[in-house]
């Protein structure tokens, strides 16, 4: 898995601080933003401590995610308010094997065995059905799950922090779970003052997933996925 921030808003907390100022001000965001006395991080503090995050909208985020599944992809389209790009199995040949294999497999030898059959089986029946003359948008069907693609994403802050609120628990699936924990560790490195509280519910309060809670329920308990977790 490969996970980019490859572009964003420049002094993305400055500038959603001026606009929640400007809701308030005589100033505009712009004369704002001018201004030496402009406190991002109390300003922001106030107004997202309230629930009033629309401000945040304004701060658009896109990452470049490279090595993922399928089964990732399908769960990440779920979160609507959003742009993906995603790699096309209609027009990219997926004639050598490319694939991810969760651990859990992995670590058995006989799962890893049935696994990686079933993957050369896909595999060889994709490229004898093109062979045939299938049309590659065709002989796609037979290809996995597991089968890795590419993708583009562009959120907006606010979007960004429901995301991770979902993908960065304990409860989310671990392929989504490591990439988002990546994602918000990049958001935070440009972003510090819109981000500082992301992530699972329990990074601000008590657990939101009632009976389904994994046991982290006091404000601070977050620890990101690693590589040993997954």
């Amino acid at each position: 898995m490969n996970v980019k921030l490859v572009a964003y808003t420049p002094d993305a907390d400055r500038i959603c601080a001026a606009a929640a100022r400007s809701c308030y001000a005589q100033e505009c965001a712009g004369d704002l933003l001018e201004l030496d006395c402009l406190k991002p991080e109390k300003i922001l503090n106030a107004v997202m401590s309230m629930g009033h995050e629309s401000v945040i909208e304004h701060a658009v985020f896109t990452f470049s995610v490279s090595g993922v599944s399928r089964v990732l992809t399908h769960q990440l389209v779920r979160h609507r308010i959003a742009s993906f790009s995603q790699q096309s199995q209609r027009y990219i040949p997926m004639t050598k094997p490319a694939f991810v294999e969760p651990e859990t497999v992995k670590a058995d030898r006989y799962a890893h065995k049935i696994f990686t059959d079933v993957m050369k089986a896909d595999w060889n029946a994709y490229n004898a059905l093109v062979k045939r003359g299938v049309a590659a948008e065709d002989a796609r069907y037979v290809l996995p799950n597991a089968c890795t693609t590419n993708i583009t994403i562009t959120m907006n802050a606010r979007e960004l922090r429901h995301f991770f609120a979902v993908r960065c628990c304990n409860r989310a699936q671990w392929e989504i779970r490591a990439m988002a924990d990546e994602m918000l560790q990049q958001c935070k490195q440009v972003s510090p003052i819109i981000f500082q509280d992301a992530g699972p519910g329990c990074v601000r309060g008590p657990c939101p997933e009632g009976k389904k809670s994994c046991g982290h329920s006091r404000k601070g308990d977050f620890e990101p996925a690693t590589s040993a977790k997954l």
